[in-house]
């Protein structure tokens, strides 16, 4: 089941475009907050954005870059302006497709097939786009790629593993033998001391996204992320 969302000001064509893509079988939400696009992504996680350019407050392209930076899902852009340099704006911003309105469903429908059959179906390369979040940073399991505030940085794989670990189990303590064993196979003959130089590392890492002081050493037990970096 494919999740779309649907960006479109016009209240009337937003319903209308909902309820005949829900004929298909597809679960569809319309976003209302035009303020907070990018937090209705995260928080309905679609496959699918259908983005009309002409928003309130920012238009359609600014919320297709600022998607860019959590997900490569795709964007289809539907708009009434008919362009040829509007169609290459919408696709430098990082758009998959492009619609003219008005529209005919028929159409709409064959472009949502097409980017399904393209990006999750047999002509994909890769179906896995997983992104966690913890009260506002986000990790990008696929690219080793941790945003907080609009920064974001590409993390080492055993730094990206263990941060992983650690937001994962948030306020809590996790013991040095199961960080041992998210990095290495064979913790048997490891160095404890290389998990404390990999958590040195991690922290500054975080450092660079203005995150400060987030990683407890809890002695003789091991370590534990706490939340104080909420906005």
């Amino acid at each position: 089941m494919y999740n779309i969302m649907i960006v479109e000001d016009d209240v009337k064509l937003g319903i209308l475009m909902k309820n005949h893509i829900e004929k298909y079988g597809y679960e569809v939400c319309v976003v209302n907050d035009f303020l907070n696009i990018k937090g209705e992504f995260i928080k309905n996680n679609p496959q699918i954005v259908l983005m009309d350019i002409n928003l309130p407050f920012y238009d359609g392209f600014y919320w297709c870059r600022d998607i860019r930076t959590l997900s490569n899902v795709p964007i289809i852009f539907i708009s009434s302006r008919e362009s040829d340099m509007d169609q290459v704006m919408a696709i430098e911003n990082g758009g998959d497709d492009y619609i003219t309105k008005p529209f005919s469903y028929d159409l709409l429908m064959a472009k949502i097939k097409s980017v399904i059959r393209r990006v999750y179906g047999s002509y994909s390369e890769s179906t896995n786009n997983e992104m966690f979040e913890v009260n506002g940073l986000f990790i990008y399991i696929n690219q080793n790629v941790v945003e907080f505030n609009k920064k974001n940085i590409e993390l080492s794989k055993k730094e990206f593993q263990l941060l992983y670990c650690l937001l994962k189990n948030v306020n809590k303590i996790v013991s040095r033998e199961t960080l041992l064993e998210v990095l290495w196979n064979d913790i048997d003959f490891v160095d404890d001391n290389t998990l404390s130089v990999n958590i040195t590392r991690l922290r500054k890492r975080l450092e660079e996204l203005d995150i400060i002081d987030v990683i407890e050493t809890k002695r003789g037990q091991g370590y534990r992320i706490i939340d104080n970096w909420k906005i």
